[in-house]
């Protein structure tokens, strides 16, 4: 059998102990108060990110995994005798997957790599738990046995069918760091109206416009049941220090007979998303 490793970077989102019961090599970004940088999840925490974003008037920027990192980290498992699947956010959001592919090509030219098959990169064309369930669902493949290929063939097949949906507090961020665009910022700031937003073809997108937490809530349960979720498949319940629908999203998911992992926002995601947002995100059935 192959010996595969699972490789993502920390926009992925993925709760420790996820990580820790598949293994898998997260690779962090970085968080910048200007001269200040913070490895995203190493050095600095949701709670401190949020305190320091508040408060310290200056707002933050992100910087990506460089291909000299992805190459110190391919090389490691390389060399000990193992093939990688290494998966990344979006390349439409971050220029992460192009260095991890910088990176293959410098392992080959110094001929440590000698197959350049035995390094799948993957652009997710998602973030956050998007991208988290698409890797837990690699190494799920792995634990099934299957081929370097065969992993990349199943990724490949889920990622049009990862589904998400999530209501935002204030769009602030995603306005300031470029996600969204100023008019649907501006439809986001009116008394009451919350913008649910989904990952769309690798950016975020508005799906709807509702009024109230309540109604908020209803949309979020109202989509899952309109594309229904994929048998044995992971669904992430994720949440940006959220006070104001999480507690009812969670009792009403809690009351299905469908498995959830909890998931918090990072603080390169936390960059633009702000905090108090709050969604899902599943595979839909097909």
């Amino acid at each position: 059998m192959e010996k595969i490793k699972i490789i993502t970077d920390s926009t992925a989102d993925l709760p420790k102990e996820i990580v820790e019961k598949y293994n898998i090599e997260v690779l962090p970004m970085f968080v910048n108060f200007g001269k200040e940088s913070f490895r995203d999840g190493v050095d600095i925490k949701l709670e401190e990110f949020l305190e320091k974003m508040y408060t310290s008037g200056v707002f933050p920027t992100t910087t990506q995994v460089n291909p000299q990192r992805f190459y110190e980290c391919y090389k490691k498992y390389i060399e000990d005798g193992y093939k990688i699947v290494s998966i990344h956010l979006s390349s439409k959001m971050s220029g992460t997957c192009q260095s991890a592919k910088m990176a293959v090509e410098m392992l080959l030219s110094d001929s440590i790599l000698k197959n350049a098959e035995d390094i799948i990169v993957i652009d997710s064309l998602n973030v956050t738990s998007g991208l988290g369930i698409l890797v837990i669902e690699a190494c799920k493949l792995r634990e099934q046995g299957k081929t370097i290929k065969e992993i990349k063939d199943g990724i490949i097949e889920r990622m049009p069918h990862v589904k998400s949906c999530l209501a935002f507090s204030s769009l602030d961020n995603l306005v300031k760091g470029g996600r969204l665009s100023k008019t649907a910022g501006m439809i986001g700031s009116i008394l009451g109206i919350k913008l649910i937003l989904e990952v769309k073809d690798g950016e975020m997108a508005v799906m709807d416009k509702v009024r109230g937490g309540k109604k908020a809530v209803k949309t979020i349960l109202s989509y899952m049941d309109e594309k229904g979720i994929k048998e044995g498949s992971t669904s992430i319940l994720l949440n940006a220090d959220n006070k104001d629908i999480l507690g009812e999203l969670t009792n009403r998911i809690n009351s299905m007979d469908r498995e959830f992992i909890e998931a918090h926002v990072g603080c390169i995601v936390g960059t633009h998303s702000g905090g108090g947002a709050c969604g899902v995100f599943f595979i839909e059935e097909y």
